[in-house]
């Protein structure tokens, strides 16, 4: 390698792609404010229907860019400074516009910055970007200085000092890519054959099967399509551990570092390539802590604050590598300023491991020492962090596996038990531990390599490119890593910048502290309630059983009684796989009943039965939404002879029919029963028909297979919830409500007499 030329940057065009990332939106400030004669195109990609000027409209306002404006005197002259200075390419890596052919410097700077993507998404953006801009480069006829910013563990799984230098591989980076982008094709086709669909919708039926078959295939359908994306995630990283390299991104990293070398510099072109370790938040520039969300260590930082890490496969004397994102800048600025010769790529190491190493154990110590003295709070106690002992990979693998399996054997079991208060505080407890035990895992995979890496970057030319800033310069554009004080970087700085983040996501308000809001007053809404389990404490068993009691004579009461429990187990089978069949198969009791006599015991002893049933927080509710002028329906798969005592309560009733032969039950539903999908479709007929807002309605229903019809409400409410409802509601932020059983009243003066224009009694497909 020659002594490079160090011309510094004045009034050169200088390209730059990432402009919108971490490392990115860094260069393009230092650029606007330290090198202020320089000229500067960014490729921004189109997000949506925001187009490349408009993103950077939106990146001008973060608060990496507050202080230049402030400095030039405020937005308007920034915003003349940026029209005058800053012209944006609309493109993407893949799809790179014409590039201008006085362009003097560019600096590569995009890249995914996900360790595990799928293989093909890691290839797409990371090496057919380079040969993108590559290609676009060659094409303009323009011959700058480039900078590629890879990253340094593009060394791969080794010991030792790695030098600065080109890669020692012999891998053909092209039949790779091409590997990769038909590793999606072949993975498709697999999800696809009929062993795996059928695996798919038995697991689907199990889970959703009461939802409707819709759900079942919408469930089925989700669970291929993460099927493939797991696989393709694991072909990145089996295939990039089979290599040599640690994970997929830093085996593109390293294949996108060999289309530079093979495209460029072998074309006779000047390329410099910096290799920064792991980035995190600036010692100095733009100021102390600047951070643009987490990056790579602080998801890791802050689960061990949230006490998510009872101990970490982390080698205690490993070094972990990690550097400023402002010495990273002024690294690649004066990488960019010092021109190699043509063909003779100069390789630099913007890390610490080789002169102010941080030791693993070391920053444990830190991060321990921070959250002991500032701990993360959580529901008004602090949060105590563990204290990690090193018992080495494989012991923290057995204890992990065990964990789950424990945690999974609970889960299981409570997806079977009824749900109440006390066992729903159970189930949140389990689903606490999987996501904890899913964060440990998650980040053992992740970051082991990370942590139990014995690999030390050299940076022997990195601090040669450093003694290179003239002197009165080095406080300003200097990276000079000796500098750096770990703990009060991290105790100062980092930490205090990271938790600051976190704690702007605590302040989210509660599901019940949303529902509290009193009613708006509307008379373009509905308010659509289930009937068993969130009006009515009551099933179709006891319902049948009170008629029956009431109707049968008792010398038949040892034969029925008789005959009903040997029948239990098929109606558990029937209500476990769907509720429309459990409902056709459990109402074929009826057969033999005369209407007129449960007509008779509707307006008797079953409407009272029923009435003591019902939950005064429902009726409570319902009449709450009369009050605000919103339509009250009470929709149910029973059917109407049953349903007729709370038909008062509401403006309207929605049940079903039984099929009757001379006032005589034959057993058979008149109509198919309305519940799951076919209650959604009803709604949503219902509310084009007569003008109903569904999106600032309101929905209340206890089951799993309410979800296809309550997802269609604004305001979704999950009543009594069973397991499944539970955890949907929990991870779609819907209001969970404890309706409690009391003794309720007939219908007080206020509500008057239903108006059923789709009441009880009427096809639920009228």
């Amino acid at each position: 390698m020659t002594a490079p030329e160090r011309a510094g940057l004045t009034n050169e065009h200088v390209f730059l792609t990432g402009a919108t990332g971490f490392v990115g939106q860094a260069i393009l400030e230092r650029l606007l404010s330290s090198y202020p004669g320089t000229r500067i195109s960014l490729l921004v990609r189109q997000k949506g229907s925001t187009g490349g000027e408009s993103r950077l409209t939106q990146l001008l306002r973060k608060p990496v860019f507050a202080k230049w404006i402030e400095s030039v005197g405020g937005v308007d002259e920034a915003k003349r400074i940026v029209e005058a200075r800053v012209t944006v390419l609309d493109g993407s890596l893949t799809s790179v516009p014409a590039l201008p052919a006085d362009l003097d410097v560019v600096i590569h700077s995009a890249s995914t910055v996900s360790f595990d993507p799928p293989i093909d998404e890691a290839f797409a953006t990371n090496v057919s970007g380079a040969r993108g801009i590559y290609g676009a480069l060659l094409e303009s006829g323009a011959d700058p200085h480039v900078v590629h910013v890879s990253t340094a563990y593009v060394g791969g799984i080794r010991k030792g000092i790695h030098p600065e230098r080109s890669l020692g591989h012999t891998v053909d980076w092209r039949a790779e890519a091409d590997a990769a982008f038909s590793a999606r094709e072949r993975v498709e086709l697999e999800s696809r054959q009929p062993e795996l669909l059928r695996e798919f919708l038995r697991d689907a039926k199990t889970v959703n099967g009461k939802a409707g078959p819709q759900a079942v295939a919408q469930a089925a359908e989700a669970a291929r399509a993460e099927w493939v994306s797991k696989r393709l995630v694991d072909f990145g990283r089996t295939r990039a551990e089979s290599l040599g390299w640690t994970d997929v991104y830093t085996l593109t990293k390293a294949f996108a570092e060999r289309a530079a070398e093979e495209l460029w510099a072998q074309a006779g072109h000047r390329l410099s390539v910096v290799r920064p370790s792991i980035i995190e938040s600036a010692l100095h520039h733009p100021f102390p802590g600047w951070i643009d969300g987490y990056k790579v260590a602080d998801p890791l930082i802050i689960a061990y604050g949230r006490g998510l890490l009872p101990d970490f496969p982390g080698l205690p004397d490993s070094v972990l590598d990690v550097i400023p994102v402002d010495f990273v800048v002024n690294a690649i600025l004066a990488a960019a300023a010092t021109r190699p010769e043509p063909a003779d790529v100069h390789y630099y190491h913007v890390s610490s491991g080789a002169s102010n190493p941080l030791p693993f154990h070391a920053m444990y110590e830190n991060v321990n020492e921070y959250f002991t003295a500032n701990p993360i709070p959580k529901d008004d106690e602090p949060i105590e962090v563990p204290l990690w002992r090193f018992p080495g990979g494989a012991k923290v693998e057995r204890a992990l596996v065990r964990r789950e399996k424990t945690v999974a054997t609970a889960a299981r079991a409570l997806s079977r038990v009824p749900m109440t208060p006390r066992t729903r505080g159970w189930l949140d407890r389990v689903k606490k531990a999987e996501h904890d035990l899913g964060t440990l895992r998650q980040f053992t995979d992740l970051y082991r390599a990370y942590v139990q890496t014995e690999i030390i970057f050299d940076d022997v030319e990195t601090k040669s490119l450093a003694a290179t800033i003239p002197a009165e310069q080095r406080a300003e554009l200097g990276f000079d890593v000796n500098e750096i004080d770990w703990r009060d970087y991290f105790q100062r700085i980092h930490f205090p910048a990271i938790t600051a983040l976190t704690r702007a996501f605590a302040a989210r308000p509660a599901a019940k502290a949303r529902a509290a809001r009193a009613l708006p007053v509307r008379s373009d809404v509905v308010a659509v309630f289930d009937l068993e389990g969130t009006v009515l404490e009551s099933n179709l068993v006891e319902q049948y059983l009170l008629l029956w009691a009431g109707s049968v004579p008792r010398s038949r009461w040892a034969h029925d009684l008789g005959d009903f429990a040997l029948s239990l187990p098929r109606y558990y089978r029937a209500e476990r796989k769907d509720r429309g069949d459990f409902i056709r198969t459990f109402m074929r009791r009826y057969r033999g009943f005369k209407v007129a006599e449960i007509e008779r015991l509707a307006r008797g002893s079953f409407k009272r039965a029923m009435l003591r049933r019902a939950l005064p927080d429902a009726l409570a509710q319902v009449q709450a939404h009369r009050d605000a002028g919103h339509r009250t329906i009470l929709v149910t798969g029973s059917v109407d002879l049953m349903v007729a005592p709370l038909a008062p309560f509401f403006d309207e009733v929605v049940a079903g029919r039984m099929h009757s032969r001379d006032g005589v039950l034959t057993g058979y539903l008149a109509d198919p029963p309305l519940v799951d999908e076919a209650r959604a479709a009803w709604l949503r007929s219902y509310a084009e028909r007569n003008g109903f807002d569904l999106a600032r309605s309101y929905g209340y229903g206890d089951s799993h297979a309410d979800i296809p019809w309550l997802q269609l409400t604004g305001n979704p409410n999950a009543v009594n919830p069973d397991a499944q409802l539970y955890r949907y509601a929990s991870e779609k932020r819907w209001t969970v409500l404890d309706w409690k059983r009391g003794a309720a009243a007939t219908p007080p003066p206020s509500i008057a007499p239903a108006t059923h224009t789709e009441g009880a009694g009427t096809s639920a497909a009228s």
